[in-house]
């Protein structure tokens, strides 16, 4: 069964509210304590894609992963900076999913012109702390005792990659939309398929 790299659309939602809810439900990985629901998930999808890429993994049309960036803050001086996301299926863990949505969407975003990537860790997460490190991110600090979720509480460790090099007077980060179906799309989805069985 072939696994495919490709944009989200909104039909998915169901399929990725169903693989978040077990890191919402189960761990400590997501803060949140309430799962979405497919509707509210949909509504996420909406708000984020309006502006950055959202990539699913799929084998026989089954989402086996997704991931996303996302804005990094609020002000607008923050705007050349972005947060990503993954998550994978727990039945597809260390099949190299990760790892092939990250290089696809990280390309995207060196394509849409952000300068650095960002990524929040709950730790402890020796998984996810590798896949980060292997695609070229490095730990920049830890917010201790930081959430209580499941009895505990827990750090939250942060990871940065930079993306390209900093000069003067940046351009406007290129939307999302003016990007689909371009070169610069299908290159960067097949750097992340050719990563995959």
């Amino acid at each position: 069964m072939a696994e495919i790299l490709r944009a989200v659309v909104e039909s998915d939602t169901e399929a990725i509210a169903a693989i978040y809810a077990y890191y919402v439900r189960e761990t400590p990985i997501s803060f949140e304590v309430v799962p979405p629901t497919a509707t509210e998930m949909r509504e996420r999808l909406r708000a984020i894609t309006a502006a950055y890429p959202w990539l699913v993994c799929t084998a026989a049309d089954k989402i086996l992963g997704y991931a996303y960036l996302g804005r990094h803050h609020e002000r607008a001086a923050y705007r050349w900076s972005i947060d990503v996301s993954v998550y994978v299926d727990r039945a597809a863990h260390r099949r190299g999913i990760g790892r092939a949505l990250y290089t696809a969407l990280l390309r995207l975003a060196v394509a849409q012109g952000f300068y650095s990537a960002y990524a929040g860790i709950t730790l402890p997460n020796a998984s996810s702390v590798g896949l980060h490190e292997a695609m070229g991110f490095v730990p920049i600090g830890v917010y201790h005792a930081v959430g209580y979720k499941l009895g505990q509480w827990h750090d939250v460790g942060y990871w940065e990659l930079p993306l390209r090099a900093r000069g003067d007077a940046p351009t406007e980060p290129t939307p999302i939309a003016a990007l689909r179906h371009g070169a610069a799309w299908q290159e960067a989805l097949a750097a992340g398929q050719a990563l995959l069985g």
